[in-house]
């Protein structure tokens, strides 16, 4: 894993770009999931809104405790055959059989959407062994964060 410092929402945002296009290289034709590891305040949300407005969704990203799942449909401006970028919060839920309210199973397939699972060691036996890539966030202070992203992600950052 690779670690990257962040210092604002803007980094944040731009880390998120850069491994959307390492992702769509790398999993085009399936259904990743992004499993989002790190405490509350850690930059889960802002990653997830990085990634939303890289892909050219113009809706407001906000994290999907109370509610927990949003779909956001990907129409246009960017070249992938993902058509929708799921966001889920699993904070409340108590085991991987709470997914199936969800209808996980659906979420999951066919391959033309994008997950971000928020709190995904609530739900880890429910989570694809092939899909299912784990982003590490820490929160260093106020305005900081550390993101621990996948070696093969462009060593750009």
């Amino acid at each position: 894993m690779r670690k990257v410092v962040t210092k604002s929402l803007e980094e944040t945002h731009a880390v998120a770009k850069e491994f959307l296009v390492w992702l769509n290289t790398t999993h085009k034709e399936t259904t990743p999931v992004l499993a989002l590891y790190g405490d509350l305040g850690a930059g889960k949300t802002a990653f997830v809104q990085g990634l939303a407005k890289a892909i050219g969704i113009k809706e407001r990203i906000t994290s999907p405790t109370f509610v927990l799942m949003k779909n956001y449909a990907i129409c246009c401006g960017f070249d992938s055959s993902w058509s929708e970028l799921v966001h889920i919060d699993a904070y409340r839920f108590e085991t991987a059989d709470d997914l199936k309210a969800l209808n996980w199973e659906k979420v999951i397939m066919p391959a033309d959407k994008i997950v971000a699972l928020e709190w995904p060691e609530r739900v880890a036996t429910a989570l694809p062994m092939d899909t299912t890539i784990p982003l590490y966030f820490r929160f260093i202070d106020e305005t900081t964060r550390e993101i621990e992203l996948p070696d093969s992600v462009a060593s750009s950052l």
